[in-house]
């Protein structure tokens, strides 16, 4: 269930969110999920599937559902999003705990919460905490950083003949008309 990574192969972070805390907290899904909480998880996972398609961070969203009679746990991966949906009588905090206790230990895990005490219990599980704030912050940071990568002009910066000094240049040039 968890992404493999290639041998070898330097792993980015797991961002595992707490799904309704993030909804919350973030000012535009507040709004939104005061009018429809189904539309905000949506765009929640729209928004975390764009960072994470950029980012090559592995997200693993976590929606508390302990109110809903006879629910039991769900999982799905929409986008490369990790989503589980806890069973009757489980809170996130608790399934959070559980999942980060699960995760392969191939790179850095972060758990976005402003749970006090769930931060203090996933710093004993070896995880790092993200208020929901910074994740704000680097999703926009990512989605900047993804604009500049996309309206980039230069398509010619990643030719290796114009990353090599002039010199260099001139001799293969040479080498290649001796050929001709």
């Amino acid at each position: 269930m968890w992404y493999a990574g290639e041998v070898g192969v330097k792993m980015n972070e797991y961002i595992v969110v707490d799904g309704y805390n993030v909804v919350h907290a973030w000012p535009e899904l507040n709004v939104l999920a005061n009018e429809n909480l189904e539309h905000a998880r949506d765009k929640l996972v729209d928004i975390l599937a764009n960072y994470a398609g950029f980012s090559g961070d592995r997200v693993v969203l976590v929606f508390d559902a302990h109110s809903v009679k006879g629910n039991v746990e769900r999982y799905e991966e929409v986008n490369g999003v990790q989503i589980f949906y806890t069973r009757e009588e489980e809170t996130a905090d608790s399934m959070i705990e559980r999942l980060v206790g699960d995760i392969p230990n191939d790179g850095n895990i972060r758990v976005v919460t402003s749970d006090w005490e769930e931060q203090r219990v996933i710093f004993g599980r070896g995880a790092y905490r993200m208020t929901p704030g910074e994740l704000l912050t680097r999703v926009g940071d990512m989605r900047k950083e993804s604009q500049q990568r996309l309206t980039r002009n230069d398509y010619t910066d990643s030719y290796l003949e114009n990353r090599l000094a002039g010199h260099i240049r001139q001799i293969l040039e040479q080498w290649r008309r001796k050929k001709e």
